[in-house]
């Protein structure tokens, strides 16, 4: 599977997952809040921070027809156009934004919702673009974001398989050469038990890219899971605190939450090492603990070991459990103490 390069970071199955914090709504309608929160993911140890690029404007329209009201869910009651306009971040704090993050050195790109906001991330030089689930079926939005040839990152949230291979084609055609895309469950929060996680695999072979996962549970065991399972990218909602409500407080994970999430999937990936028989550095000095044949009677020389002689017991400084029989019935050229290893130095012949 192709290795993708992002700000000088490798992604890919020999790396540890590529972790996103993804801001979204969690600054709350304050530019401070969200240069913090971009602080914060840092010191946790994401690899990125992302935002999402739009207005209520370039979203939607301010319309009180029962098309654009939500009902049900964690927004219900909501017009559309009200919750973008809560959840927005505003097109003129993206540079101050950006500018941040490159002073602090965590990678900071976006998810554009139209053309106009694949134009502003292009003037402040974004390294990569996402898709979001919700415009994976925008193939015009698609072949956009695509023809700046930046990597490019997309979610499946929804969409059938017919669907995402039409991402792929889109992408592909539009001039994409770097794709990595999201199994996603559009939940917000995701059932942990509908996350079906061996899509990954299943996706990585029938598409031949990588895949990773954005995940909208309220635990890290699905992220991690996905690790062992080949996920390269993870991406999760995060927030510096939950108790400031929030359109995205529900499903976003807290500082320390990240924290483990970070550490949990690097983790996983390397447990994961490879397969083999060899022993390993760390079990070397537990050999001497294996079992050995030792003598636990004294014994004279020139006397035939019985079997009441010698005894498979630890440590393992004797000879091997399987050569108990072999020393039954030989003589022994020393006089032997109780407690002594069996080596064949003290056996006749």
């Amino acid at each position: 599977m192709k290795e993708i390069i992002i700000n000088g970071r490798t992604i890919g199955a020999k790396y540890p997952p590529y972790v996103i914090a993804e801001l979204s709504a969690n600054h709350n309608g304050k530019l401070q809040k969200a240069l913090d929160t971009i602080t914060e993911a840092k010191a946790c140890g994401a690899d990125a921070v992302k935002l999402q690029t739009y207005t209520a404007d370039t979203m939607t329209i301010d319309s009180d027809h029962k098309d654009f009201c939500i009902q049900g869910g964690l927004w219900d009651g909501y017009k559309l156009y009200d919750l973008y306009k809560e959840a927005e971040t505003p097109f003129e704090w993206h540079k101050a934004m950006f500018d941040h993050a490159r002073k602090i050195d965590i990678t900071c790109f976006s998810t554009p919702f139209d053309e106009t906001a694949v134009d502003l991330l292009e003037d402040l030089n974004v390294p990569a673009y996402k898709v979001a689930s919700f415009e994976a079926t925008d193939l015009p939005l698609i072949a956009y974001i695509a023809s700046t040839k930046k990597p490019l990152i997309m979610s499946t949230g929804m969409a059938n398989f017919e669907e995402i291979e039409e991402m792929v084609e889109t992408a592909r055609g539009a001039g994409c050469k770097d794709l990595i895309l999201l199994h996603c469950i559009s939940s917000y929060p995701a059932p942990v038990d509908q996350s079906n996680l061996l899509t990954i695999p299943d996706m990585r072979k029938r598409l031949g890219v990588q895949i990773g996962l954005s995940d909208h549970t309220v635990t890290n065991t699905a992220s991690v899971v996905a690790s062992v399972l080949g996920a390269t990218l993870i991406e999760k909602h995060f927030i510096l605190d939950r108790n400031e409500k929030g359109p995205d407080s529900e499903f976003s994970i807290n500082p320390v939450e990240l924290t483990s999430l970070c550490k949990e999937t690097k983790d996983a990936w390397l447990s994961l090492g490879c397969a083999g028989y060899e022993r390993k550095p760390a079990e070397e000095a537990n050999i001497k603990f294996r079992r050995s044949v030792y003598f636990v009677k004294d014994i004279s020389a020139g006397d035939v070991i019985t079997k009441e002689h010698v005894r498979r017991i630890r440590p393992g400084y004797g000879l091997p459990p399987k050569m108990e029989k072999e020393l039954i019935g030989r003589k022994v050229n020393k006089n032997i103490v109780v407690g002594t290893a069996t080596s064949w130095e003290l056996i006749d012949g």
